[in-house]
């Protein structure tokens, strides 16, 4: 654990915040959720269970106390509509951003959606955060904006061309946050994303992420589809290095403001290495996994490598990746093959 976030731990340990947490029935939502309870904060959470699940509240609700649990306050509600969105932000001091649609397939087949929900959404959340003025508004940006900029590391300066629906909006994104500190004052902090993996990840529908889907297949015996010839590429991060980097960004000193930030873990890990990953995290939880890979095509939209350079997030938010993915898988594993039983 860096030493800013164990610096901003025990402040927030002895004076407690009232957070806003949109997307909190979902995967990264949930976590930072049960962190932020577990730290003693108050928390209001907003979500609208298109993609969130009302399980992941009450498994966050086992792993905290009675009196923990009694600081969040839950608002069933869509960020396209402005007045929830105000209500959510109502006497709040930080907000953490995550209520998106997420997945490059989705937004391909429904581009329509994918726009309201990412850019209308998200407008509609800068809006109502800024007559507000909370004092910090920390949003989910992705990787996939870097599109088809091929050289690695990944730099925060240097993007491509969008490949998706989706990576144009998560761009506009990072535009709009722009546009409100030139035009308002109003500060704000974009971290990108990638591919995060960890407990609450669903692995069940069309989109679910590469982790969770060959999780629940190995887990069922069946097969394991590599999208192309398993050569691609992902600097995959677990769930705990995400949720610091949230809280880190949210009391960022004012250098770290009007900034947007890779959060990974600086590694690169073939499609091929982690189906072997994944065996062997399985193969420790007592459930062998002996069928090969079974290769296809390559999927639209997708980049071929990825690999982030963390060393702005490192200087100016004290941003220090604690798992790799090896360890986060360890870490994992045993909450994947419960939740699949």
């Amino acid at each position: 654990m860096s030493t800013r976030y164990q610096e901003v731990a025990a402040n927030l340990q002895s004076e407690p915040k009232v957070w806003l947490v949109t997307g909190c029935a979902g995967f990264i939502g949930s976590n930072l959720l049960e962190t932020l309870l577990q730290m003693g904060q108050k928390v209001v959470g907003l979500d609208n269970f298109a993609t969130g699940h009302q399980y992941n509240l009450d498994e966050v609700q086992k792993t905290v106390t009675p009196q923990q649990w009694e600081n969040f306050s839950f608002q069933e509600g869509d960020i396209r509509d402005l007045d929830a969105c105000r209500k959510a932000v109502s006497g709040v001091d930080y907000v953490l951003h995550q209520a998106a649609l997420g997945s490059v397939p989705r937004s391909l087949q429904d581009p329509i959606t994918t726009n309201a929900v990412n850019i209308n959404g998200f407008l509609n959340m800068l809006v109502a955060a800024r007559d507000e003025k909370v004092q910090s508004f920390v949003y989910a940006a992705s990787s996939s904006t870097y599109g088809d900029h091929e050289a690695l590391p990944k730099v925060e300066e240097r993007i491509g061309r969008p490949l998706s629906p989706y990576a144009v909006t998560k761009y506009v994104n990072e535009l709009y946050a722009d546009v409100f500190t030139r035009a308002y004052g109003f500060g704000s902090v974009g971290l990108r994303y990638f591919n995060v993996f960890g407990k609450r990840q669903d692995p069940n529908g069309a989109y679910a992420a590469v982790i969770p889907k060959w999780v629940a297949a190995m887990i069922r015996g069946e097969d394991v589809v590599v999208n192309g010839d398993g050569e691609t590429s992902r600097d995959f991060c677990f769930i705990d290095n995400v949720v610091q980097a949230n809280i880190l960004a949210a009391l960022a000193q004012p250098d770290g403001v009007n900034q947007v930030y890779n959060v990974a873990f600086n590694a690169r890990t073939s499609l091929n290495e982690l189906f072997e990953y994944l065996a062997k995290a399985l193969g420790n939880n007592g459930i062998v996994y002996d069928k090969p890979p079974v290769y296809s095509e390559f999927r639209a939209g997708d980049v071929r490598h990825s690999q982030a350079d963390i060393s702005k997030a490192k200087q100016l938010l004290g941003y220090e990746p604690m798992h790799n993915i090896v360890q986060g898988l360890e870490v994992s594993m045993p909450w994947y093959t419960q939740f699949l039983r």
